[in-house]
């Protein structure tokens, strides 16, 4: 009998504090050694040459939401965690979105039976508050924070979706009192209405337009807001897809304060500008996202943001719809008016690929700093740490080997989520995960998928603890 069902040999092994070669033993999907010369396997990956990592955790996608009457989300769980996987993700952590009136268990039950049997990654679930009753505040949301379901997420922006700061304070109290991570989308919806008014008026209405009406101000009042109410309640926060340096500049004068502020940003934020939303026959609703991509100065000031610490998680914030669909981005009213185009683009299988070759192999971010930003400071965010996140004894051997050799060009035709289009389409990218281990089997091998729809398991998510 053999002492490890894989070896994985020879790489270099990063974590979120270290870098060194390796061998990595694992038994029964758990890591159980680590050492310098492992023998006696099932099979042996030899990683000389690559990088080792652990797979990377995507906390910010959408999959299977409900929208608006006539849209339709691009992506279910099979092919959005099918993409995520080719991408080095072994987990994401979609939203259960609560439509008005929906009790909170029956949303769950809901996005359970969508995800049953179809996924290529493990997944955990954020919840959506969308109705904070009486009820919903004081039974049903501290009951499911106990139950595993520990991480929620509020909307300062959306008619539809938005929350008024009297309920923001009152969902944040129940985070203080139970020990919830709440995320928070910063943008000041009245403020976003008074400009939509204005181009319209104006005859402003193609999709160029939708950045000019989530401007940096918009963005950067509502996060100030948000840190507001968070330091009013006592609870940290995490404030997600910063899209600029003002806005993250709110989150580095919070930190000064002692307040406990988590930020995020995302890959869009780092490779897309407004600019992308002028193309040609309404091209631009491709990019359509919220916030917005800016300029190229904003591009720096997040990048700055990764590199000096503001910013803890890079996630994808994907959110996918096909653009020539008229339940997607060009449906009837999405052709002749920016604001009935869907919000979102895709970008799962992308964001890590990105940030390596844009920033590891650029010598802008270390390899440590990497595994931080795209798995460990995930797991430790939303209540996965240390099963998740890292390269240990005991944690599940998750695993993502990057080739830094490996060139590509980006073609949709090459991805594997569900949407017809990339925003990042073109773009050359150095390094990649070849393969991918989840749960200690082999999933991708050499580029190849191994692994089968069903594979993923769901992971309840540990509450912070309460002082």
């Amino acid at each position: 009998m053999s002492s490890f069902d894989l070896i994985i040999e020879n790489g270099m092994v990063v974590t979120a504090s270290d870098r060194f070669i390796a061998s990595i033993g694992i038994r029964d999907g758990k890591i159980v050694q680590i050492g310098d010369k492992l023998e006696g396997a099932d099979r042996v990956i030899d990683a000389r040459g690559r990088y080792v990592m652990p797979g990377g955790i995507d906390s910010h996608v959408h999959i299977s939401q409900p929208q608006g009457p006539g849209i339709e989300m691009a992506d279910d769980f099979e092919s959005g965690t099918l993409s995520a996987l080719f991408g080095g993700n072994t987990t994401v952590l979609p939203f259960c979105l609560q439509e008005r009136g929906q009790p909170l268990r029956e949303t769950l039950k809901a996005y359970h039976d969508l995800a049953e049997g179809k996924c290529y990654t493990d997944v955990s679930f954020h919840l959506i508050i969308n109705d904070p009753t009486d009820a919903v505040l004081g039974q049903d949301l501290p009951a499911l924070i106990e139950d595993g379901y520990s991480s929620l997420k509020v909307f300062m922006t959306y008619e539809d979706l938005r929350l008024s700061d009297g309920e923001i304070l009152k969902t944040l109290d129940v985070a203080r009192k139970s020990g919830a991570t709440v995320m928070i989308h910063c943008e000041n919806e009245d403020a976003i209405r008074f400009l939509i008014d204005k181009h319209e008026l104006e005859g402003n209405v193609a999709p160029r337009a939708h950045a000019s009406t989530r401007s940096v101000a918009v963005e950067r009042e509502a996060t100030h807001r948000a840190i507001s109410l968070a330091e009013i309640a006592e609870v940290p926060i995490v404030i997600v897809h910063v899209s600029n340096g003002e806005a993250r500049d709110e989150i580095t004068r919070a930190r000064q304060r002692g307040l406990k502020i988590t930020g995020e940003t995302c890959p869009q934020y780092l490779t897309l500008t407004a600019d992308d939303l002028e193309g040609m026959d309404w091209e631009g609703a491709k990019f359509v996202c919220s916030p917005p991509p800016r300029d190229e100065k904003e591009q720096e000031e997040c990048w700055i943001g990764i590199e000096n610490g503001t910013f803890d998680l890079f996630s994808s914030d994907h959110c996918p719809f096909r653009y020539n669909d008229e339940r997607g981005k060009l449906n009837p009213k999405g052709k002749t008016n920016f604001r009935h185009i869907p919000n979102g683009i895709p970008g799962v299988e992308m964001r890590m690929p990105i940030l390596f070759s844009k920033g590891v192999l650029t010598g802008r971010v270390e390899p440590e700093r990497f595994v931080a930003l795209t798995a460990t400071n995930h797991a430790k965010t939303y209540g996965l740490y240390p099963q998740k996140g890292t390269i240990a004894i005991g944690s599940d051997a998750d695993i993502a080997i990057w080739d830094p050799e490996v060139s590509r060009t980006v073609r949709h035709a090459d991805l594997h989520d569900a949407s017809d289009y990339t925003p990042y389409e073109g773009m050359e990218i150095n390094g990649w995960p070849t393969t991918v281990v989840l749960g200690g089997k082999v999933v991708i091998d050499e580029g190849k998928l191994t692994g089968e729809k069903g594979q993923g398991q769901y992971r309840k998510a540990a509450a912070r603890k309460v002082s």
